[in-house]
Formats: C-alpha cells, sequence, structure tokens
C-alpha cells in the first residue's frame, strides 16, 4: 500500500535515497529506502517533524494559510517534504545532485494517493 508508492517516488527520482510517510508526532507510518544500513530516514522524519510543526505555527501566526512544502538543503543531503494534511506528511531525501523538481514533482502526485490509502 504505501510502501509501494514511496518507492515508486524514490525509484523515479534521480539521485534519491530514501522516503517516508510519517504523522507530526515523528511516528513513521512506512518508509523505504535503497540501503537501510547507510540511511535511516526515520530518524530523518522524526527530527523533521519538530521542525515542521514550528513552521506551521509560524505560518499560522502570519496568516499565510496552510504549510505546503519545504525544503531543506545541506551539504550532504537534501529532504523535501509535503505536507499531506493536519496529521500526516511524506519527506523524499535525496543527494544534493538529485533532480530536486522531479522530486517535488513525485510528492506532489503521490500525495493524493497517499491520502485515499490513509482513509
Amino acid at each position: 500500500m504505501f510502501a509501494d508508492t514511496l518507492r515508486e517516488v524514490v525509484d523515479n527520482t534521480d539521485g534519491a535515497i530514501a522516503s517516508l510517510l510519517m504523522d507530526f508526532e515523528g511516528i513513521a507510518v512506512e518508509s523505504f529506502a535503497k540501503d537501510r544500513d547507510a540511511f535511516d530516514i526515520d530518524v530523518v522524519g522524526a527530527e523533521f517533524s519538530v521542525i515542521i510543526k514550528s513552521v506551521r505555527r509560524a505560518i499560522d501566526s502570519l496568516d499565510a494559510g496552510n504549510t505546503k512544502e519545504m525544503a531543506v538543503q545541506a551539504d550532504k543531503i537534501v529532504t523535501l517534504i509535503r505536507v499531506l494534511n493536519a496529521d500526516y506528511f511524506v519527506a523524499l531525501t535525496m543527494r544534493p545532485t538529485g533532480n530536486m523538481g522531479k522530486g517535488r514533482f513525485m510528492l506532489r502526485t503521490a500525495a493524493p494517493k497517499l491520502l485515499e490509502d490513509l482513509a
């Protein structure tokens, strides 16, 4: 169910390493990584869930609408995050040389399927 969608996001994005579906309490619903021994996407998601909640509060205080997407770029990885609803988000971690545009597209197109499966 979720695993197939997450695998598709990773497999169809150049430079992608892993993806996950997580709730805002930091609990992973499902994840997929090309090499689980080399990269723990669940830890990344748990740490980012705290950051996303802070960003959501800041956006709310600005009355700017709903948070939809975030990107965090570091020297060794880039993490793209798409908020699905009030409870869940999906994230994609990739190499800095990866195709961020394709990653954003894959997350955007995977979102309706993940939401359907969550219902």
